[in-house]
């Protein structure tokens, strides 16, 4: 019998662990680590901070679910894996052997990059659930007290899908109430231009984000690099493409939403050779770390370079859809080792996002995620809002019925009329 034990418990997480439980035998166990009661699905946030869900529509209690497919769960977290002796130390003090340990961690975020940035500072972030409800209280003042919005994404950041997200649902909130004419847009990010995303862009997403940008009155500046953030006021650096200061920036604002950077798990960077020096998982390409053959890595806290150098500092995202399909490598190649076979299952690595825009969207899917590409599009209409509802819908139907089903590509492709994914 042999024991996988999965650290984290957000979308990677729940996906392998279904899975796993769903294609091992019964005599082994699979057991996930997490860090709350609760899954939050995260792509909702944005949702959550401009009050069109509440906390309680994107939280599961998830351990309820996965008892009911006889995986264990904890809720303690992780403070220290000792991978040469195969043990996870758990937060409450207890340890846990394993034959296979899956990593599914997602990131730390690096909000002390930036002084006075964050939630304990003066910016909000939709990263959370509980950052999305603060978001919310703040964005109500911003009701009460029309004046200028910030919004972005700071240097080193990787998802910028939620801020492109937040800023234009946020403006369809003030054009609805009335008072857009009060609020000021500025829109500030690390990228090299409006809808580089950190993929280089896909399709022709420059020219339509730039487009809608337009439409909706909402100025930007790329290349930015934050310095500080006080009490109403911010300041950046806007770069050149030699990598030097052009032009300083110094803007007021009543509110300000900011993405920051990712750095990985404390318990999983103090591995000796599993990292990479930021603290995400060096992986080979089945998903399996290189210095540890029983370690495997998913989602967010997977290393993965950089597309291209830029003036500011921009990482690679992961998507849902890569994720999904890593988490299937995983799942193929354990099996394997179990059966004492070559692992051979490689993840597609491609990007689907799903980018909601109050009662329209836009859709981006790149396959693979690096170019040169063999798909490389981009679309948007009401369509894509609801494909982002019916996906909302469809995972949390996924996690209380504990299947595996692979919700992006079921979902969002189909919507896209694609009816497979190939490479």
């Amino acid at each position: 019998m042999a024991t996988v034990l999965v650290v984290g418990a957000g979308l990677g997480g729940v996906s392998v662990a279904f899975e796993l439980r769903e294609k091992l035998a019964k005599d082994h166990q699979v057991m996930v680590i997490g860090e709350s009661h609760e899954f939050n699905f995260v792509p909702s946030n944005p949702w959550v901070a401009l009050g069109t869900r509440t906390r309680e529509q994107v939280v599961m209690p998830i351990g309820d679910y996965f008892s009911k497919r006889g995986i264990e769960f904890s809720p303690a977290g992780v403070s220290a894996i000792d991978a040469s002796k195969k043990t996870v130390t758990l937060g409450d003090g207890s340890s846990k052997d394993y034959d296979y340990l899956v990593l599914c961690t997602g990131p730390k975020l690096a909000f002390e990059a930036v002084p006075g940035a964050g939630p304990d500072g003066y910016t909000q972030s939709i990263c959370t659930v509980d950052h999305a409800v603060t978001a919310h209280q703040d964005f109500n003042k911003l009701l009460d007290n029309p004046g200028p919005v910030l919004i972005g994404a700071l240097q080193g950041a990787s998802c910028f899908g939620p801020a492109y997200e937040y800023v234009l649902s946020l403006e369809y909130e003030l054009r609805k109430r009335k008072i857009r004419d009060q609020v000021p847009i500025t829109f500030v990010t690390s990228e090299p231009y409006i809808g580089h995303m950190g993929l280089g862009g896909v399709g022709d997403s420059k020219g339509l984000m730039e487009a809608k940008f337009r439409e909706h009155g909402i100025k930007w500046i790329c290349n930015a690099r934050a310095v500080e953030f006080q009490a109403g006021k911010a300041q950046f650096e806007e770069l050149n493409r030699k990598g030097e200061v052009e032009f300083n920036h110094q803007l007021d604002f009543v509110h300000a939403m900011f993405l920051p950077s990712f750095k990985g798990s404390p318990a999983v960077a103090e591995v000796p050779n599993l990292c990479n020096p930021k603290g995400f998982v060096l992986v080979d390409k089945y998903q399996r770390s290189p210095a540890y053959p029983d370690i495997y890595a998913a989602g967010v806290c997977v290393a993965l370079a950089p597309i291209e150098e830029t003036p500011v500092p921009v990482g690679a995202p992961k998507t849902g859809l890569m994720i999904e399909s890593m988490t299937s490598a995983i799942v193929e190649n354990i099996l394997a080792q179990l059966q004492q076979k070559p692992v051979h299952s490689v993840p597609s690595l491609s990007a689907l996002c799903l980018a909601d825009m109050g009662n329209t969207g836009m859709a981006f899917l790149a396959v693979p995620q690096n170019p040169p590409r063999n798909r490389n599009w981009t679309g948007s209409g009401r369509w894509v809002h609801w494909a982002k509802v019916a996906f909302e819908k469809y995972f949390m139907y996924k996690v209380k019925r504990g299947t595996s089903e692979p919700v992006y590509e079921r979902i969002g492709l189909r919507f896209m009329g694609v009816k497979r994914l190939k490479e």
